[in-house]
């Protein structure tokens, strides 16, 4: 394995990595409605566990509403319940054949509440970034000595590495700055 397979590899799993944050992140509730805040909620159906957005269409007919349609009537009730469980702060209402979600005002106390929530995501994908240099410099001294790497070439591939960590720390942070203002922002 050559020192670029090694980068390659670690840069793909950052890129991975920063992805679950993103898509965490996307889950965390700011002042307005969105479908992503509760479409991958698991709910009990049916004998196993399926996500809201497989069961049911999610529309935002005002900024602060989220409208629930499920395709089997059958699945209302396990939905209410999921989200309730889900603790998002939000009281669904069965109206017919749907559920509303309707989003209260959030205040200073709980949107400080979310920032630490997201910060601790943030902190979470920093450590799953630093794992993947930390393995991908054991493999270039493994495979290092194996493949006649010299030691230059080596240091140099873990210079890259480093510089490749950092630059995926800086994204999440930037990420993590980008929300905290969304979250914040009245």
């Amino acid at each position: 394995m050559t020192p670029d397979d090694v980068l390659l590899e670690a840069e793909d799993k950052m890129i991975k990595t920063e992805q679950v944050v993103l898509n965490e992140f996307a889950g965390v509730r700011t002042g307005k409605a969105s479908a992503s805040l509760v479409e991958n909620i698991m709910v009990e159906v049916y004998g196993s566990q399926m996500r809201i957005r497989e069961l049911a269409s999610i529309t935002t007919p005002e900024p602060r509403m989220l409208v629930l349609q499920p395709w089997d009537l059958n699945s209302l009730h396990p939905i209410e319940k999921a989200i309730q469980k889900a603790n998002l702060g939000l009281n669904p209402a069965i109206q017919g054949k749907i559920i509303r979600l309707a989003f209260p005002e959030l205040s200073q106390e709980r949107r400080q509440e979310f920032v630490k929530l997201i910060k601790k995501m943030a902190e979470d994908g920093r450590v799953a970034i630093r794992h993947v240099r930390r393995d991908s410099m054991e493999q270039l001294k493994k495979h290092g000595h194996d493949s006649g790497i010299t030691e230059d070439q080596e240091k140099q591939a873990e210079k890259d590495l480093q510089k490749l960590t950092d630059q995926y720390i800086a994204r999440i942070d930037t990420h993590v700055t980008g929300k905290e203002k969304e979250i914040m922002t009245v």
